[in-house]
């Protein structure tokens, strides 16, 4: 094996790492609600959004074919790596991908840690960012694209992140306001049932649509590496073995269940009831789908909370939490920044030492940090049987574990 070909290997299982990560991160973003209600049992549930992300995956390419080169300038017009990062065999390149994907993967694995609903795309797109500025420049990042559509940086992952949430939020208060308007004087026992079922068949939706958005950025990154190392010349498709890969990867983190996240946005935002929970899911469905097919890759994680506050919103006499709101907000705003500075000091590590050698030590301060949140995670464990306790902003002790203090979960959003 040649220097280059194990560089790959490194990359290509960081981007799955992420992938992963990405999967038990964002079940919060399909199953949160459904499990609050209680309209799905929460293994049960984290199963049937494996399935349907596993599923979604193989959908649609579009956000595959775009995440990379809309963000920063590694490639050409035609999608092929730019030839003075070839130079050394792809070295160059793979290891700015390598170094972003390590930024993405240790905020996913942070928020997490603390129960921060944050975006795994954004963490994504920072760590590249950040690793691109340090070994480029900043002229290589796509900032805004050549003017002549919406592109870029600006066009394709802040303006999105703006606005979808907002959009979210306003299609699930006028449907949660609808939905008890017509509904109302009729007995609850009813309407609890139907819209149960409501709730099962939206979330499933959005399980469906996130697999057709979020597991396609893991793909375009992997399938960048690959041409980057010589193993695949095509750039308008995927190679089959990298979407089963990737689907396989989101599929299986989804089902992990991401217990921390899902407590906070199930139960710290809003008291959700089946209702809330069906206008909630529904309107964050419509819009991710509508993103995948415009190519935008957008944060399912700020579509989702947006339409979690929206159904709070437009439910009568329903209570936010405008704090917890107002803290998420912040953690949207330092996602970029912060996972850029990792995935830039990553890209100085490795290419101080340089070479093999600086990509296995990248690697390996991944997985040191990986395993210390972890073990960091094991004092205070939330899982399946305490998901559902009532929100005080702490996390609550596992059943096998009552004299464990808590982590404070007021500190993240």
């Amino acid at each position: 094996m040649t220097e280059t070909s194990v560089i790959l290997a490194l990359v290509v299982v960081t981007a799955l790492a992420f992938d992963f990560t990405n999967g038990f991160h964002d079940t919060a973003n399909a199953m949160a609600t459904s499990i609050a209600t209680k309209a799905l049992r929460p293994k049960t549930a984290v199963a049937l959004s494996g399935v349907l992300n596993l599923i979604g995956a193989f959908l649609s390419v579009e956000v595959a074919l775009t995440v990379t080169n809309a963000v920063v300038k590694i490639q050409d017009k035609t999608g092929a790596p730019r030839a003075d990062l070839l130079a050394d065999g792809g070295s160059a390149l793979l290891l700015i991908v390598l170094a972003g994907l390590v930024g993405g993967i240790v905020w996913n694995l942070l928020t997490w840690l603390v129960g921060l609903p944050s975006s795994s795309s954004h963490a994504l797109f920072g760590g590249l960012i950040g690793a691109t500025v340090a070994g480029l420049g900043w002229a290589g990042v796509n900032w805004n694209g050549d003017g002549s559509k919406l592109d870029g940086v600006v066009g394709k992952v802040l303006l999105p992140a703006v606005i979808s949430p907002v959009i979210a939020a306003l299609v699930a208060m006028v449907g949660t306001w609808l939905i008890f308007k017509v509904t109302n004087g009729i007995a609850a026992r009813y309407t609890e049932k139907g819209f149960r079922w409501g709730q099962i068949g939206s979330a499933s939706l959005v399980s469906l649509a996130h697999g057709t958005n979020d597991a396609q950025k893991t793909m375009g990154v992997i399938t960048l590496a690959l041409i980057a190392a010589g193993d695949w010349s095509d750039t308008k498709n995927i190679p089959l073995w990298v979407k089963v890969a990737c689907a396989l990867a989101i599929a299986a983190g989804t089902y992990l269940g991401g217990w921390r996240i899902i407590r906070t946005l199930g139960k710290g935002l809003t008291d959700i009831n089946p209702p809330q929970g069906t206008a909630a899911q529904s309107g964050a469905a419509a819009v991710i789908l509508a993103s995948s097919q415009l190519g935008f890759a957008l944060s399912t994680t700020h579509v989702a909370t947006g339409s979690v506050l929206g159904s709070g919103i437009g439910r009568p006499g329903a209570t936010v939490r405008w704090s917890v709101a107002g803290r998420m907000v912040a953690a949207w705003l330092i996602t970029l920044p912060a996972a850029g500075l990792i995935g830039a000091a990553m890209w100085w590590i490795g290419d101080t030492i340089g070479g093999l050698a600086g990509a296995l030590v990248v690697f390996l301060l991944l997985v040191a940090a990986s395993g210390a949140m972890w073990w960091r995670s094991r004092s205070g464990r939330v899982d399946h049987e305490n998901v559902n306790d009532d929100w005080d902003g702490t996390t609550p002790p596992a059943p096998d574990e009552p004299a464990v203090e808590p982590v404070r979960m007021a500190t993240a959003n």
